[in-house]
């Protein structure tokens, strides 16, 4: 059985793989694709509470302080993720707290903006998260989503994460649930869900739509490598959702 994602990062290899794949550059899509619309659609961070669900390595939550951020709380489950988190946060103040996102509570009205960055696609139980972080915001707040677009989500086509992926399979596409992929050097359990599903969750929870994105690649990101720079604009890797407390 394919592990969650609250244990996957634990597992041996995982974290060393993940490690030696973010500082790639232009060849990976995290960074330029879905951080640069992260980036956009932020806005200004000066003075707000931040809350980030899934926070990783909180490297995102140490920008968000150099940004101006008043708080930053980051929740993640993996204690090796965790342990990373740490010493990026030393001497920029912030705060962690091991917890599966579905296990996490706070207060009412605590924060400014719930942030959750290619992490919500791990979770089941999608709407109730959802509607505890629409009482965890201000009447003001707001919420900043990303996961695995649906579109992959919804089929694996590798049978290893090491070769170059030239085509993509869409199977079920209409049928949500768990779909076991492969993913660094292991597999692990995604949480497949259709745009429609995404959007209607959180209008559900409470929150009206403010922008919708799918992270379409920028020619400047990449470096000057068109031959990367086209096959990035195949297929979308990723969806984001910016909402405002209705």
């Amino acid at each position: 059985m394919s592990p969650e994602g609250d244990s996957f990062y634990d597992a041996p290899g995982v974290l060393e793989a993940y490690t030696a794949g973010r500082p790639s550059g232009h060849s990976h899509p995290n960074e330029v694709m879905e951080e640069p619309a992260v980036l956009a659609a932020l806005g200004d961070v000066t003075g707000l509470r931040v809350l980030d669900l899934g926070c990783g390595d909180a490297s995102f939550g140490q920008r968000l302080l150099e940004q101006g951020a008043t708080a930053y709380h980051g929740v993640d489950t993996s204690t090796r993720m965790l342990s990373v988190a740490r010493e990026n946060l030393v001497g920029r103040g912030g705060r962690l707290t091991q917890a599966a996102i579905e296990d996490f509570s706070a207060d009412d009205s605590s924060f400014d903006l719930v942030v959750s960055r290619l992490a919500l696609h791990y979770v089941e139980p999608l709407g109730a998260v959802l509607g505890r972080c629409r009482r965890w915001l201000d009447p003001a707040g707001h919420l900043l989503i990303t996961v695995v677009h649906p579109m992959i989500t919804s089929h694996d086509a590798r049978a290893s994460t090491d070769e170059v992926r030239t085509s993509w399979v869409v199977d079920n596409y209409f049928e949500s649930g768990p779909r076991p992929q492969s993913w660094l050097g292991g597999s692990v359990m995604f949480y497949h869900r259709t745009v429609e599903q995404y959007v209607s969750s959180v209008l559900d929870a409470g929150f009206r739509l403010v922008g919708l994105s799918e992270c379409e690649p920028q020619e400047s990101t990449f470096g000057g490598d068109a031959d990367e720079y086209t096959r990035r604009r195949r297929i979308p890797l990723f969806l984001l959702i910016r909402a405002a407390v209705a």
